[in-house]
Formats: structure tokens, sequence, C-alpha cells
């Protein structure tokens, strides 16, 4: 009798789990199918992807990879390391890559970062970056002039110095690059290089190509030194990013700061930014929305955390919305808006994994693997290990 009452109960819990897995997929219409690794390798720090497939099918996945300090007896994890590198593994499928990553770029005075893929529609690839350059903690009184600086783990040895963003271009499916090309300054940017120079333009995030074969890339600028904050600008590039022009403010405001941002253009002609904050309630993400062409935009609360976040259009023109969520439980989640993403405050949210060891992961970048899969890339990382580049597939249901 108590093994029939077990089974029944067994039974019983796993119909209820159906359900609940059932409910789950209807309201969010998205189903994880399976998670996989991109690249690996326990010798170094690898993070901050982005992917784009080609068009013959071929994946490229492009991320910084930089030693993994710890090896050397630094205590901690930073961002900042002057053999960080842009590299990139490839696949047929989607799922099995390449194990030895080639090389984007190295840049001559430092460390880059945040390699962002753009893919034209004559197949010409954009990768966007920008450099922290290794530097004397006291290199700005030396210099007489104000620096960008990070201290090093070592405070009195070293520190790194903002150098401003730059950008490669392939036009034979990334197996060469050219640049690196620098783009124009923010003109509300305060920031200089250790030349004297203003930074030019830089930020993480998606580009877009619009339907008039214009670029738009939402970038950062720090505006403000009292208090210390950065506000985002669209600039934007009419010659496949060759060069660049200054446009508009995208988010500025006295308190709250805006960075690393994905922008799109809707089916209706919209140019929809979503940002990273800081200094804002709750943590909150934003959203900001211009319908004159990028003259103007307007920005408002998403309602939600999690960031950076990333925006990919489906085949049906509704939009897969996926960040990091770096609060516990640390994870990757998602959700799907309308094709004018204006029901942002409703959709409901996916958690495609809660599994992470802490707050040093995600920075997704989704694309279409088929008509209704899609492949969405982050870095990762398990009770603290090694930061790897890691991938999950997941399936997207017809309206």
């Amino acid at each position: 009798m108590k093994i029939l009452t077990i089974i029944i109960l067994v039974a019983v819990s796993l119909i209820n789990w159906n359900e609940i897995v059932a409910q789950t997929i209807l309201s969010t219409g998205i189903r994880k199918v399976k998670d996989l690794i991109v690249y690996q390798d326990s010798l170094f720090y690898s993070a901050f992807p982005s992917v784009v497939k080609r068009p013959d099918g071929e994946f490229l996945v492009a991320f910084r990879r930089a030693p993994d300090r710890r090896l050397f007896g630094q205590q901690g994890i930073s961002h900042t390391d002057p053999n960080s590198y842009l590299v990139m593994v490839r696949s047929r499928d989607g799922e099995t890559w390449t194990k030895e990553p080639e090389l984007i770029f190295a840049h001559p005075f430092g460390g880059s970062q945040d390699p962002c893929l753009l893919q034209l529609n004559d197949g010409t690839l954009i990768c966007t970056s920008y450099t922290w350059g290794l530097i004397r903690p006291d290199a700005d009184s030396i210099l007489k002039r104000k620096l960008t600086l990070v201290q090093g783990e070592a405070k009195h040895s070293h520190a790194f110095t903002f150098m401003g963003g730059y950008l490669v271009r392939s036009v034979d499916g990334g197996r060469t690059w050219n640049g690196p090309i620098y783009p124009a300054s923010v003109p509300a940017d305060i920031q200089v290089d250790i030349f004297g120079n203003k930074l030019s333009a830089y930020n993480r995030g998606a580009l877009c190509e619009g339907k008039n074969g214009r670029i738009y890339w939402a970038v950062a600028a720090k505006d403000s030194e009292s208090p210390s904050k950065t506000s985002v600008y669209l600039m934007t590039s009419d010659n496949q990013g060759l060069s660049w022009n200054y446009s508009a403010p995208i988010a500025v405001d006295k308190k709250i700061s805006f960075d690393e941002t994905s922008i799109m253009e809707t089916p209706k002609g919209d140019l929809v930014a979503f940002l990273r904050t800081a200094d804002m309630p709750n943590e909150y993400s934003c959203i900001a929305r211009s319908t004159d062409g990028g003259k103007s935009f307007q920005w408002q609360s998403l309602g939600f955390y999690g960031y950076p976040l990333h925006a990919l259009k489906l085949p049906d023109n509704r939009v897969l919305l996926t960040y990091g969520y770096r609060h516990k439980p640390y994870g990757i989640r998602a959700r799907i808006l309308n094709a004018e993403c204006t029901d942002f405050t409703s959709a409901p949210e996916f958690t495609i994994r809660d599994d992470g060891g802490n707050g040093d992961l995600g920075y997704s970048w989704s694309e279409m693997m088929d008509q209704n899969r899609v492949l969405v890339a982050y870095y990762f990382n398990h009770n603290n290990g090694n930061r790897y580049i890691a991938g999950t597939i997941i399936e997207i249901d017809k309206k």
C-alpha cells in the first residue's frame, strides 16, 4: 500500500511539473533545448562575446581573452589587462566550435575589450572595441592632464588609463581585418587620452544597419565629473563604418549613468535602444526610443532588472531580449517583445539558466540558428571558477 501511494505521489508530482513547464513555455514562448560550451581554457579569462551567422551558414563568436591572473598570484578577477585581445571561434552548426581562437586584433597600446560584431547586408563585418593602457598610478600628475584611471591590484605599482574606442573591418568573413579605425568623439565627452586628445567614441553593445543603409551606434561618454557619470549618445555612419558622425543624445540625466547599450530598428522605423544604468532605482535597465530617425530620443525605465541587454529580431519581427541576471540566482534571462518593443512591462520573463557562480557573467548576444532555434552566447562561471564562453540553444514558439 505504501509503495502504491509513493508511485501515485510521484506520478502526480511529474504531472504537476509538466504542467508548470508547459505553462512557462506557453506564457513566454521560449523552450530551452541545451547548454553548451563555445570556448573554454583554464589558462584564460574569456568574456564579453558577440555572435553573427554568415550568409553561408557559418557562425562566428568573437570575445575578449586575457590570462587568468589568479594563476599569476593575483587575488581576484579584473577586466583590465594589458594582454587582453580580441579573438574568434567558428562553427558550422552552432554547437561544435573550433578549438583554437583566431586573432581579430591586438591593440599596440593596451588591452582590448568587448568585441561587438555587426554584419552588414553585403556581408562586411565590423567589430567595435575599446582599449585600456597600462600606466603609472601617478601618470596624470606626470603628464599634467586629467586621465581616466583604474588602479591595478597593487595600487602603488600600476594603473590603467582609458584610451577610447576603435573598430576593425573584414570583407572576407573574418579571415583578415583592416584597421583600426578611430571614430569621432562625442562632443559632450570630457575625457582625454594620454596624448591629450578627446577620446574616440566607444561602447559595449549591438550596432544596427538601418533600412537606409546607415549604421547606428549607441556610444557612452563621460559628460560629468561631479557627479561622475556617463550618458549614451548616437553616432552614425553612412559609409559602412569608415567614418562616423555625432547625431544626438539617447539618454542623459543629472544623476543616473547610462552605458552598455544595444540599438535596433523596428519595422515602423523607430530606433530602440536598451540601456544599462547605474544609480537607477532598483537597478532597473532602461529603454529609449526615437521616432525621427535618430534626431531625438525619449527614455524610460524598463521596470525590471538585468543587464547588459541584447535585442534580436525574430523571423516574425518579434524581438528576443536577453540579459545577464547578476544577483542570486545568477544566470541568463530573456523576454519576447512585440515587433515595436512596446510591451516590455507585460512581457513575461524566462530563465535560461540560474546556476552561475557569481555576478561576473552574462553579456549575452543572440543569433538565429534556423526559423525557430536561437543560439544565445554569453560568458559564465561556476563557483567563481574559470570564466568561459557558454551558449544555450532555445526554441521560440510561433505566434
